[in-house]
Parts: structure tokens; C-alpha cells; sequence
């Protein structure tokens, strides 16, 4: 169970990784031990994952989301074994889910250009076997972020 303090040192964290114990505790109000304590118990319970860099996409030139929806004829363990190993090597591949209702794995995949797009999807559809596939550019982003909502710690 999480307290206020652990939820303000997530907040600060969340916003900026890099920062040092003793900067994290001044922004929480609390001593550099009892918040490195409390960031190392985080860290081991798992509630800390683990700690990135975010990189623009824009200026690693691939600054093109395509949003894929995939939908198979095939629900076995083996078909998602190899759906799951193909979309792991693709690099261009940033996420996938599996979805309920009509869609049954969406993607996010990050390019420069729909011709790069167009070589990911021809990689992905000569290596698994789909029904269908549905792709949708976006057009701007509006809303991008990491941070995962505290409100609803227990």
C-alpha cells in the first residue's frame, strides 16, 4: 500500500528520472535517506519498472504513428506465440495490444515515411498469418505522456 509521500516521490519521478535522491526529497518534504529508502522499496516491490530516457521521434526521423489493427482467423497458442515473437523483432513496432471486441491486436508503429510503413507491413504479413489488417496514419498528436495517474493507489 501506498502512501501520500510515495505517490509525491512516482509524481517527481515520473516527470524527471534523473534527478537525485536528495533533489526528489526536497520537492517531497522528506530526508535523503527515508526517500532513498522509499524509492529503493519501490523499486523492489516492482511499482518502479524501471527507469528511461524519452527520445523526440521527430528528430530520430520517425516521427510517423501508424496505428494498426490486426485481426486473425487464427485463436490458437501458437499462432499468438508467433505473432508475438514477429512484432518483438521489429523495431518500428513501439507497442501491441491485445484487444476485446472486434479488433483483436492493435499496434503502434513509429516510421519517417508510409514507404517505411508499407516494408514493416509487408514484414509482418510474410511472417504471420492475418485476416485482416487496418492502418491508420495520425495526423497530430494531441495528447503524449508517460505518466501514469496516482489517484487510484489503493
Amino acid at each position: 500500500m501506498l502512501d501520500t509521500i510515495d505517490k509525491a516521490i512516482l509524481s517527481v519521478l515520473q516527470q524527471d528520472s534523473t534527478l537525485s535522491v536528495s533533489e526528489v526529497a526536497d520537492r517531497v518534504n522528506l530526508s535523503t535517506t527515508p526517500c532513498w529508502r522509499r524509492i529503493q522499496k519501490l523499486e523492489q516491490d516492482g511499482v518502479i519498472a524501471r527507469r528511461v530516457v524519452l527520445l523526440d521521434a521527430k528528430k530520430l526521423n520517425v516521427g510517423v504513428t501508424v496505428l494498426v489493427e490486426i485481426k486473425t482467423a487464427q485463436h490458437t497458442a501458437a499462432w499468438l506465440r508467433r505473432f508475438c515473437e514477429v512484432v518483438a523483432t521489429i523495431p518500428e513496432v513501439v507497442e501491441v495490444y491485445r484487444m476485446s471486441g472486434h479488433i483483436d491486436y492493435m499496434l503502434k508503429v513509429v516510421v519517417p515515411h508510409i514507404e517505411a510503413y508499407d516494408g514493416v507491413y509487408k514484414r509482418l504479413i510474410s511472417e504471420v498469418d492475418i485476416f485482416d489488417v487496418s492502418s491508420s496514419f495520425s495526423m497530430e498528436t494531441i495528447k503524449h505522456t508517460t505518466m501514469l495517474p496516482l489517484d487510484y493507489v489503493l
